[in-house]
């Protein structure tokens, strides 16, 4: 055994608090569940990842860490032939309702992303490198990222308001993004839509433009329109987006919104894998791709992916799902490597009121993060941290997100608004 074969494989699930966060399949619950991902070798060099914590997901994550003792830690397509095989004919379905019909490859995919991260952690580590010296070099000194702004309740029902406190309206929203700007320097804005009917969004988006009037746009319904509304909502906001994200379901959907649309559409949700590339294209569906590499398979797919992008002179960006530091830290170092990354970055950590567990969580400054110089991830585990989430994990009784089905507890005639309007 090399001092660089893997001699341990910790997986932990956490879980921290999340605000009622609302989007068009619900609310969010008041945990978010995360897994983090510690990987150890014969020389005492350790890497980090971190993936969702839906319960399906974790028993792969787990299965998968039992056959990874012994591997080399740079034999990245050694885990994902033990990935494939741990998989084998499953397919997990996607619990966040981002990225379609579930399928094997998709499954192993967000296996693979976990542990690869901590794999080019270690890497980086044991060759004194910054992971992006892996993926192909700096390409920029710091990555800029866009205010996330959300819908949202006061409170969770039964607990005290929050800090951020009502956004229900476009006053809300303004205010908002006002703090989130003051506080972080965010030059970019994304509203989470798919909410209230289409008109109500359309009058927060101009609110915000009236408010910030050179900070770009984007809208993102999470694919709750239907075609029709979809092109209404597109020639109201012309000149308003600097994108328009998942408008319609589908690729087709997005196609024919696409055709009629002044501004670029974006996708997390019709192009999520290698598979929907050929067809999306093809069809000239979305000018945007936001990648992310817990779905992609990990950072170098992630990279392809982008190449990919630029060949065909569509957009880049990055999704964001409930995340603390080693997810930002991942990123920020592909943001790094990756040329073409045409636009802002997404990121829910605003959100996360301070709790990580990284020991020193990455920083923004005028809204964008320095990418950090030391080796691997450039961020260091806080043991105790992740020892209380591990708590919270095994006493919050949440197991799997499930937006819908939280936000019925509340309202009986609530339907998912997918396709609704």
């Amino acid at each position: 055994m090399s001092t660089l074969d893997i001699t341990e494989v910790v997986v932990t699930p956490i879980a921290f608090p999340d605000p009622p966060l609302l989007n068009a399949a619900g609310v969010h619950q008041p945990w978010a569940l995360r897994t983090v991902i510690e990987v150890h070798t014969g020389d005492g060099i350790s890497g980090l990842g971190e993936s969702y914590g839906d319960s399906g997901h974790l028993e792969l994550l787990r299965a998968t860490a039992k056959r990874l003792t012994g591997l080399d830690a740079f034999d990245v397509a050694g885990l994902r032939r033990l990935a494939g095989e741990v998989v084998g004919g499953v397919s997990d379905a996607d619990a966040h309702g981002l990225t379609g019909a579930s399928s094997v490859d998709k499954t192993v995919a967000r296996v693979v992303s976990a542990f690869e991260t901590a794999l080019l952690d270690i890497q980086g580590r044991a060759l004194g490198r910054p992971v992006y010296d892996l993926l192909g070099g700096l390409v920029r000194e710091s990555v800029p990222f866009s205010a996330y702004l959300f819908y949202k309740w006061a409170a969770h029902p039964g607990a005290e308001p929050d800090a951020w406190g009502e956004a229900v309206d476009p006053e809300g929203i303004v205010a908002q993004a006002r703090r989130m700007i003051d506080e972080y320097g965010f030059r970019s804005i994304k509203l989470k839509g798919g909410v209230f009917p289409p008109a109500e969004e359309i009058a927060a988006i101009r609110a915000l433009r009236e408010a910030f009037p050179e900070h770009p746009l984007r809208l993102d319904p999470n694919a709750a329109w239907k075609v029709a509304t979809s092109i209404w909502v597109a020639a109201e906001t012309e000149g308003l987006l600097e994108y328009l994200e998942d408008p319609a379901p589908g690729i087709d959907g997005m196609a024919a919104v696409a055709a009629a649309a002044p501004m670029p559409l974006a996708t997390n949700m019709c192009v999520v894998g290698f598979a929907d590339i050929a067809e999306a294209f093809a069809k000239r569906a979305v000018g945007v791709v936001l990648s992310d590499h817990h779905f992609w398979g990990g950072l170098r797919a992630s990279a392809e992916l982008a190449a990919i992008c630029r060949v065909h002179g569509v957009g880049l960006s990055m999704h964001s799902n409930s995340h603390l530091g080693i997810s930002l830290a991942a990123m920020t170092q592909l943001a790094a490597a990756t040329p073409n990354l045409t636009y802002a970055v997404d990121t829910h950590i605003p959100w996360q009121s301070g709790n990580d567990v990284v020991a020193e969580p990455l920083s923004f400054q005028d809204g964008s993060i320095r990418v950090p110089r030391a080796p691997g991830l450039g961020v260091e585990l806080d043991h105790d941290a992740l020892g209380r989430m591990h708590e919270n994990y095994r006493s919050c009784g949440i197991r799997d997100r499930d937006d819908e089905t939280y936000m019925r507890g509340f309202d009986a005639s609530f339907t998912n608004r997918k396709a609704y309007w």
